[in-house]
This record gives structure tokens, C-alpha cells and sequence, in this order.
């Protein structure tokens, strides 16, 4: 079997060149379609046209009791949507336990996850076959000192765990030597490595494979959280997952004793934990344990399956490309509070779009 693989060079002085290549070489197969639409007749009159923003916006969340319970069968009544805390009438409120998912896993295959990538490639691998449906497509991305597409869009769970299975560490060695990964080889460098490019593959997989789909999207990023050498910052990568409504988990799975042996800290949490906050996911810490790794993935499923969508016309019909806040209040019977997990806003279009 062809495995289809594109290769992210993210050479210092060369960022343009790095994302037209992954765009011209990973086509996403979910392009908008070309009409078909007749001409109109060469002597038809012409019309004058409108362009009317309509800025519908669409939240997915899940609601837990107190007790991290998940809440389903609530309905319009018991939730209630701000905008910048202005109060928004919602067009539509519905339980999807059954919508189409689209599903990103990112893998971090850096030299940190050497002793835990077996443990990864098996739950990971479990997840796949448990969780896609007859109507969802996923995709496979590593990210080390490359960002590479190690599997494209796909339904089959078959071809979305060899991809996993055969996964490498690469390292790159500093000098362009080192462990090749399944990206062809390693990225040219001089001096220190670039590392783990976390932050460029979040946002290049939500710019360049998530952002043309459409209803329930997320991201599942099995790292240690640890960024070294990403041209993007942590703040663009949220950006762009939240500009293409994409929920990010993080796996965070970490061998500490690893760090520390070799004098070095760990600070992989906090940015992990702000990147799924941020998103509307969820960070969950499973250390070096595989129990705890086949749980997250366990409740990961759970929350995708259990999941609300609420769409509203913005009350605010500015196109200024601004981040606006947004929050969800839900309660259940007898006035319980509920804690929702949804994202923390979302980008206004910008003018001329």
C-alpha cells in the first residue's frame, strides 16, 4: 500500500515556500465544489447584487454535573449564550450525539516520546477503531523537526493504524543526521535542532486540512506539550484552530523522570492546558500510564458523543475581524449548575469577507 506523506521543511527565511508546499502537495480532498450552474444569456439584463454578512455562529460543547458527570437531554431552555456579555438569541440548540465527526491526531514522535511511543501507537490505534463512524473522515499528522501527513483523510480505521504503527522517533541530530521519521528524512539545520514543532503542526492542520470541513471538528494531540523551534506562536496556533471552529484535546504524556535525569525541567502543562482550554477541549494528564492513557482516550470519545451545538446570528453585524468573547451558562433541574466546556470566543469576519 502507497502511503500518502508530505513533508513540511520549516527552514528558517522560508515560510512561505514551507506552507505553499504542504497546501500543493496535500490537496484537501474536500475542496469547494465547482458549479454548474448555466450562464446567464448574453442579452440578460444585468442585476444589481448584495452581499449580505450574515455571521451565524455555531458552538460545540459538552455540560458536566459537579461530580464530572456528562449532562445529555438539556435543552434550549436550560442554557443561555453571551456575546462580549451581550445576551444572544440562539437560532437552533440540538444534541449531536450522532453528527458527522471530523478528526485530527497529531503525534509527537520527538526525541522525548522515545519510550512512550509503543504505548501511544496502541491506545491510539484502539481509539481509531471504537470511535469512527460509517460517516467520519480522520487524518494523521507527526510533528518532530517536521510537520508531515503520514495519513490523509480517511474512513478506514486499517489505514489509519498501519500509518500509526509504523511511526518513528526522529530526532534529526542538530546537523541533519539523527533518526529518520516517516517524513523522508530529516530537516537541514545548523546548530541547535528545531525540536518539536507542536505549535506549526496545530496550526497548519487547522489551516491546511480542517479548515474547508464543516459541523464537528477536533483535535487530538497526544505530546509532552514542550515546543521547540515552531515559526508560529502558541497564541496563532489557537487562533487558527479557533478561526476554523476546532476543538483541540491534548494527551499530555509525559516521562518526567526522563527530564530530570538529565537536569532539565519540565514546562509542557501550561501550555497544553491553555491550548485545550482556549479551544473548547480538554487537557488530560496521563503521565507515563497506560491505564490512564486507554481512560482518555475512553472519555475523549464519551465527550465527542455526547456533545451540544448552539448557532446564533451575531446582535453584533460588525466585520472587523475581531476576537470576541464568548460564554455558555447551562442548568439543570432545580437551577443545578452545570460546567460547559466550550471555546473561548471566536473571530469576527473580516471586512470583504
Amino acid at each position: 500500500m502507497r502511503l500518502h506523506k508530505v513533508i513540511l521543511a520549516l527552514m528558517v527565511g522560508l515560510p512561505a515556500l514551507a506552507v505553499a508546499g504542504w497546501a500543493q502537495l496535500a490537496p484537501s480532498p474536500d475542496a469547494p465544489p465547482v458549479s454548474t450552474a448555466p450562464a446567464p444569456p448574453p442579452d440578460e439584463t444585468p442585476v444589481a447584487s448584495f452581499k449580505v454578512n450574515v455571521n451565524l455562529v455555531d458552538l460545540f460543547f459538552t455540560v458536566k454535573d459537579k461530580n464530572g458527570n456528562l449532562v445529555p437531554h438539556l435543552t434550549q431552555q436550560n442554557c443561555k449564550v453571551e456575546e462580549n456579555k451581550v445576551p444572544q438569541t440562539l437560532k437552533s440548540f440540538v444534541a449531536e450525539t450522532d453528527q458527522p465527526l471530523t478528526l485530527g491526531i497529531l503525534l509527537d514522535t520527538s526525541g522525548s516520546q522515545y519510550r512512550l511511543l509503543p504505548m501511544e501507537q496502541g491506545a491510539a490505534g484502539q481509539f481509531i477503531h471504537q470511535v469512527l463512524r460509517s460517516k467520519d473522515e480522520a487524518f494523521l499528522v507527526s510533528f518532530d523537526v517536521n510537520v508531515d501527513i503520514l495519513q490523509d483523510y480517511t474512513n478506514s480505521p486499517r489505514l489509519l493504524t498501519h500509518a500509526l504503527n509504523i511511526a518513528q522517533i526522529n530526532t534529526a541530530g542538530g546537523n541533519g543526521s539523527g533518526i529518520p521519521g516517516l517524513g523522508g528524512g530529516t530537516v537541514p539545520t545548523v546548530g541547535d535542532p528545531k525540536g518539536t514543532l507542536l505549535y506549526d503542526a496545530i496550526y497548519l492542520a487547522a489551516n491546511e486540512k480542517m479548515n474547508q470541513e464543516t459541523g464537528r471538528k477536533a483535535m487530538i494531540i497526544l505530546t509532552d506539550g514542550e515546543d521547540e523551534g515552531s515559526r508560529e506562536k502558541i497564541g496563532d496556533a489557537i487562533a487558527a484552530a479557533n478561526r476554523n471552529n476546532v476543538i483541540v484535546y491534548v494527551i499530555l504524556l509525559a516521562d518526567r523522570a526522563m527530564y530530570w535525569s538529565q537536569g532539565e525541567g519540565y514546562y509542557g502543562y501550561s501550555p497544553a492546558k491553555r491550548i485545550s482550554d482556549e479551544t473548547g477541549g480538554r487537557l488530560i494528564d496521563v503521565g507515563n500510564n497506560g491505564n490512564k492513557l486507554e481512560a482518555a482516550f475512553q472519555q475523549i470519545q464519551d465527550e465527542l458523543r455526547t456533545q451540544y451545538v448552539a448557532s446564533y446570528t451575531s446582535a453584533n453585524t460588525k466585520a472587523d475581524g475581531a476576537f470576541r468573547k464568548v460564554t455558555v451558562d447551562c442548568h439543570g433541574d432545580q437551577s443545578q449548575e452545570l460546567k460547559v466546556q466550550v471555546r473561548k470566543g471566536y473571530y469576527a469576519p473580516s471586512p470583504g469577507n
